[in-house]
Order: structure tokens, then sequence, then C-alpha cells
């Protein structure tokens, strides 16, 4: 398995970085793009690395916020047969409290009807993407009290209710190493991903975890503890940016040395 980084927020050499994330995973002979970054720049970093989004064959968002949904009319344009997988209850409905107020964080509002067509919504345990790759939905219980914490609201009928990430969904990819876990932002938790994915393959080792870890804002003290449990975990690689944030990467680093390795765009990885 081949794990490219096509954007993040760390800009490296001609490829730029933005605040988003878009990885494509070759995989079991296939090409799988797990979200549309920020914007349609993911696209020109992908055509410096030699890669052909017209090529993709599916495509998978982690989740509806807009740094990973923006990029998905330009991947439209370009590829006319990939369709992306989002869980049946995503609505441009996303929010978050920021210091000026309120702010809309969602998928571009119209979107949804307009790409109707090449958009599949999942609503299942356990989603088989096929040749080795599935798709898990949250079903940890009190999942609102980590919304609560991110300061993250979805509106349902004019009124404002925290985030319990449903939306969310984490993608598994099956290789001769293990496990290799992808959620983009890990909203729901890094704790709780695991354990989900652990539930769902009880005799499975996760050999990688792989994504943002929403730590940019959280207190030393609780990524110190992540980074212990993360060390204790059994999981061999922690491949992780965009969200994670500079200061928790370097006490990440720390605790877990070679384990971790940081993103940045055009960063390529083999999974064996």
């Amino acid at each position: 398995m081949k794990i490219s980084v096509l954007i993040d927020n760390i800009e490296n050499g001609s490829l730029v970085g933005e605040w988003g994330l878009a990885i494509c995973i070759e995989h079991n002979g296939r090409k799988i793009l797990l979200d549309t970054g920020g914007s349609e720049q993911f696209l020109d970093n992908a055509a410096k690395m030699g890669i052909d989004v017209k090529e993709i064959d599916a495509a998978v968002l982690s989740h509806a916020h807009y740094d990973h949904a923006n990029g998905m009319d330009a991947f439209f344009a370009s590829n006319s047969r990939a369709n992306l997988y989002l869980q049946s209850c995503c609505r441009e409905n996303c929010y978050a409290e920021k210091e000026n107020g309120l702010e809309y964080i969602g998928i571009k509002k119209g979107w949804l009807e307009k790409h109707k067509q090449r958009l599949s919504y999942i609503n299942s345990d356990c989603f088989p993407l096929g040749n080795g790759a599935v798709i898990l939905p949250h079903r940890t219980e009190g999942l609102e009290a980590e919304g609560v914490k991110a300061k993250m609201f979805i509106k349902e009928d004019e009124r404002l209710v925290p985030e319990t990430f449903a939306h969310e969904q984490t993608l598994v990819l099956e290789t001769e190493s293990g496990l290799a876990v992808f959620s983009s932002c890990s909203h729901a938790g890094v704790d709780n991903i695991i354990n989900e994915v652990r539930r769902a393959y009880p005799e499975k080792k996760i050999c990688a975890y792989i994504g943002g870890m929403h730590l940019f804002k959280t207190e030393d003290d609780e990524v110190i503890a992540l980074a212990k449990r993360l060390k204790n975990s059994g999981v061999d690689r922690i491949i992780t940016g965009h969200c994670t944030g500079d200061h928790a990467l370097e006490i990440l680093k720390n605790e877990l040395g070679d384990r971790l390795i940081a993103m940045h765009s055009g960063l390529e990885i083999e999974i064996d």
C-alpha cells in the first residue's frame, strides 16, 4: 500500500500547503482518494507528484467540513467515474464557535444537491468498499462531549446541538502487516477510534494510524497523556498532521520517536 499526501498544512518545495487534507491511497490494485482538501489546489500538487486523478477509483469524505470537502467540485470535474462515499447523515449544517462568533464550517451550500449523482451515502456499521477496504461509522456513545469540547455544533430545525460527529467515518485498509486506519481529523477521539476498529476486527493488529488528531488547541498534559497511550497501544506507525498542530506534534514526537511521522504535502509512504 502506498500513501501519498496530496495536500496538508505544510508546503514542500513547489507543492503548496493549506488548512486541509487530501490523501491518495494505492491499495490492492485500486486508487482511493481520501478527502479533497480546502480547495482545488490538491489537484495541482497531484499532477506535480505524477498522480493522475482521472485514475481514482473511489473517493471517501472523512467528514462534512470545508477543509476536506471544498475540492469536491474540482475533483468531479477532473474525474468522471469515481463516486464519493459519505455518511448518510451528512448535511450542509456544521458550525463552530470562533472568537468572532458562530461560523459555518461545512460543505459548501448547494453542493450535495449539485453533485448528488456522484455521491454514495452509507448507512452501515461496516461498509465494504472492496478489495480489503471498509468504512466504519462512529458507534461510541457520549460523543457529544467531544463536540462540546471542540465547540462544534450541528444545526437541526434551526437549533444548534453539540456535535456527535455522526458524519465522520474511518477508512480501514487491510495489509499484510495489519490494519491501516485513516481518520482525517479524529474528532471522535483517537482512543475511541482505535477501540472502534478493534471491536470491528478483534483478531487483527492495527499497524498504522494515519490522519490529523485535532490537538492544536489541546492542553499539553492531555497531549502527553495521549502520547503515552499511543506508545503503549501496539500501533507501529503514527502518521499525523493537519489539525494536530505543530506544538502537539513536538510533544508526540518526544514520546513516540521514530514511530511518529509528520505529514506534509508530497509525503509518500509505503506500508507492506
